[in-house]
């Protein structure tokens, strides 16, 4: 730090030299033009005024008249003296100072009698400098001589010493109090925060894992900063890490950790590259005024697959929707990500208008999402929609293909419902390549699924993969019955393969889930839920004494309607609970450019304030309902806070909502009331099981988990946890992968024209 502080006040002292040096020169240059330019302005006057006189003497050749006038100007300021000469160049009358500085005509006094013209000239006559300013004399139009001032010019070069040591002093000062400020600057504006980073770094790597450390104030070094904070969190992970890791080795749990997945990727990928395709992207830019900003989307999908593409440098395929997607990617429509620490690819597939109302609002949620959800919307399927569905995902499947030309034998994890056909579109053109698809929604029954007019197009494309996946085993019997019965197959259903021209499929359940141990190491890791819940309720402006929760899209699928009839059940039958129970929906807007979404919207609002009026009073009313999106961190809050939490989904693939809750529950505490319509269902027995249309048995349900015994509440909780934790998202990614690199890929090229000979091995 002294030789930095050396160093630095050296080349300001150096800087300040020059600069001071520059501007000097300047000065004087500018202070000399101005003295010369006063003095020439100046005789020019005195000519003017003077030359009439002496004309009128040198015309009437009286040598005494001139004499008097040039003796008249002897004693000026700066005017050394005057001379006048005939037309030959003869002295005819000088002031007495000039008498031995002017014995020779001086070449300027000879310039202007021939020329005929004003002249003048800086010189130096004897030790003196001069100024000399020659004036023609004329007689009736003709030149009869010329009248010279001589000027002390010695006074401009006296000036501008004076400008150089005013200068060279003013530097010199400046150069003491910026050193001094500097030296000012680096105690308090370097060394203080490089000893704060200093300070913070040694005791993160020593016994930082303690307790949560915040980066330090850094001034300045605000990059430095940031990099220290990404330093800090690897770090972090890495210590977290490994100490899970030892810890679970010692306890014999067999948990997946986003470490152990992307080792276990690694090793099963070989020489090869994973490639994502989903239509939500793992980071989206955001324009926010003049500046891009990062932003991530809540996903438990980019949670799963993001530690495996980080481990294996792979690709991501998406639809680029945020504003400023475009801004940043190259002319290939690449960027690397994460931001902070690029590992892997980003590829932005472009969708006009138009196509993302066809692919997307239209047959993928207006046709397939209610087709697959059986919960009485009657699905919309246009011929124009399928036909912007098709062009969407072969513009997917394209655009893979370019990504994996270089790649041998390529993985590649096709993602959800909108994508049905890239499958087959991707192994018509590279058999070699193990292609997986994950349905993440239900699968319906095979009288359900036959409404869709181009069904056997759509179960063609998903027999392209080599891997089906679905959440629960009753999906995967629903897809196989569905092909059995919708197209000429041989289903095995020991095996639960699929069998279509030349190409078997297997077809299996992974059931998906959450990071529990993310939520364990949030910073609020150690809560009070009665004091975060009577927080929440001064936040919301509201009084009572239990809290239950309710988060989800606003989605006809999720039963919001019948969980407030539920509400108003249990206020009728159990009036103990009135201003005593608070449900708060937090119901994000979803899909608002369909109409049945934007009615739904407003049922849900009227329901809720129906409820309201008929119950409220003062400062308790039954029913919050929160209509915005919400941040994982203010989510988290609510589910900490709430009593029990209320997933009523009238059908659904799995519901991360209801994992969600049990992981923020640290405090192994709260009641979930779960839909016996969701995947989750199947592992979360202890959560207390409702059919969402029985209104009663809801309403008798939160009753129960409002009466029900603490150590059963706990009891509970602990059980549902350890699923949570067991069956965690890095053991669906790792199950998923791992089944489909271990499955014996068939490189006859898959087309629904051609005709079954034999299989490969599964």
């Amino acid at each position: 730090m002294r030789l930095l502080s050396v160093r630095l006040i050296v080349s300001l002292f150096i800087g300040i030299a020059v600069i001071s040096l520059l501007f000097s020169y300047y000065s004087v240059r500018t202070e000399q033009r101005q003295l010369r330019s006063d003095l020439e302005r100046r005789a020019d006057l005195l000519g003017e005024s003077l030359s009439g006189n002496v004309e009128q003497a040198l015309s009437k050749n009286s040598p005494r008249a001139l004499q008097r006038i040039v003796e008249r100007f002897d004693k000026r300021e700066h005017l050394t003296g005057v001379a006048v000469y005939d037309v030959t160049g003869t002295r005819l009358a000088v002031s007495p100072a000039l008498g031995n500085f002017l014995d020779n005509r001086p070449t300027v006094v000879a310039e202007a009698i021939v020329n005929d013209q004003s002249s003048s000239q800086y010189a130096k006559i004897g030790y003196a400098s001069v100024y000399i300013r020659v004036i023609p004399l004329h007689d009736e139009g003709r030149i009869i001589g010329a009248l010279a001032l001589v000027y002390d010019s010695g006074f401009i070069a006296s000036r501008t010493k004076q400008v150089w040591r005013e200068s060279f002093v003013r530097a010199l000062v400046q150069i003491v109090i910026i050193a001094l400020l500097t030296l000012l600057i680096v105690q308090w504006s370097l060394r203080g925060p490089i000893a704060r980073a200093a300070t913070w770094m040694r005791t993160l790597r020593t016994h930082g894992h303690a307790k949560q450390q915040e980066v330090p104030e850094l001034g300045p070094f605000e990059p430095l900063a940031r990099e220290l904070t990404t330093i800090a969190e690897n770090l972090k992970r890495a210590r977290v890490a490994a100490e899970t890791e030892a810890r679970l080795r010692q306890s014999a749990e067999n948990v997946w950790t986003a470490q152990r997945l992307a080792v276990h990727v690694k090793s099963k990928l070989g020489r090869s590259r994973l490639f994502v395709i989903s239509n939500r992207e793992p980071y989206l830019h955001v324009r926010r005024g003049k500046n891009i900003e990062v932003t991530t989307p809540a996903s438990g999908l980019v949670t799963a697959l993001e530690p495996v593409l980080l481990a294996c440098d792979g690709t991501w395929l998406a639809h680029g929707s945020a504003d400023a997607d475009r801004e940043v990617v190259d002319e290939h429509d690449h960027i690397r990500v994460p931001p902070d620490d690029p590992h892997y690819t980003l590829r932005r597939i472009w969708l006009s208008e138009e196509e993302e109302d066809g692919y997307y609002y239209g047959f993928a949620n207006e046709g397939l999402w209610p087709l697959c959800h059986i919960a009485h919307t009657r699905p919309l399927f246009r011929a124009s929609d399928w036909e912007w569905y098709r062009s969407v995902n072969r513009k997917f499947a394209d655009a893979a293909l370019q990504e994996m030309a270089d790649t041998e034998e390529p993985v590649v994890l096709v993602q959800d419902y909108h994508f049905a056909l890239v499958p087959q579109m991707i192994k018509e053109k590279r058999p070699d390549a193990r292609v997986s698809i994950f349905w993440h929604i239900p699968w319906p029954n095979p009288e359900a699924f036959a409404i869709c007019p181009w069904q056997k197009d759509l179960l063609d494309g998903l027999l392209g993969a080599d891997l089906i996946g679905f959440h629960v085993q009753a999906h995967c019997n629903n897809f196989l019955n569905t092909v059995e019965r919708a197209l000429e197959s041989q289903i095995n259903w020991e095996y639960f393969t699929a069998k279509r021209n030349q190409h078997v499929s297997l077809v299996r359940p992974f059931p998906i889930s959450v990071d529990l141990a993310d939520f364990d190491q949030a910073p609020q890791r150690w809560f009070n839920s009665e004091d975060e819940r009577a927080q929440l309720f001064r936040e919301l402006q509201v009084d009572g004494i239990f809290m239950g929760v309710g988060v989800d899209r606003v989605d006809y699928t999720k039963g919001i309607l019948e969980r407030f009839l539920a509400i108003e059940q249990l206020l009728e039958t159990y009036p103990v609970y009135q201003k005593q129970f608070v449900f708060v929906q937090i119901g994000a807007p979803s899909r608002t450019h369909i109409q049945r979404y934007k009615d739904l919207m407003d049922e849900v609002l009227s329901e809720a304030d129906r409820i309201n009026r008929r119950f409220q009073t003062g400062n308790w009313r039954p029913i919050v309902f929160l209509n915005r999106q919400h941040s994982h961190a203010e989510v988290q809050r609510y589910y900490r806070a709430a009593d029990l939490c209320l997933v009523t989904s009238l059908h659904d693939g799995m519901n991360l909502v209801a994992k969600e809750y049990l992981a923020a529950r640290s405090d192994e505490d709260g009641v979930l009331i779960l839909s016996r319509f969701t995947g989750a269902a199947r592992e979360l027995r202890d959560a207390l099981i409702v059919n969402p249309y029985d209104i009663n048995q809801t309403a008798e349900a939160i009753r129960k988990a409002l009466e029900m015994d603490p150590n059963e509440r706990r009891e509970r909780m602990q059980h549902m946890r350890k699923i949570v934790r067991e069956q965690n998202i890095y053991r669906w990614a790792a199950d998923l992968i791992g089944q489909l690199c271990d499955f014996r890929v068939n490189t006859t090229k898959v087309s629904p024209t051609t005709h079954e000979t034999s299989a490969p091995a599964a």
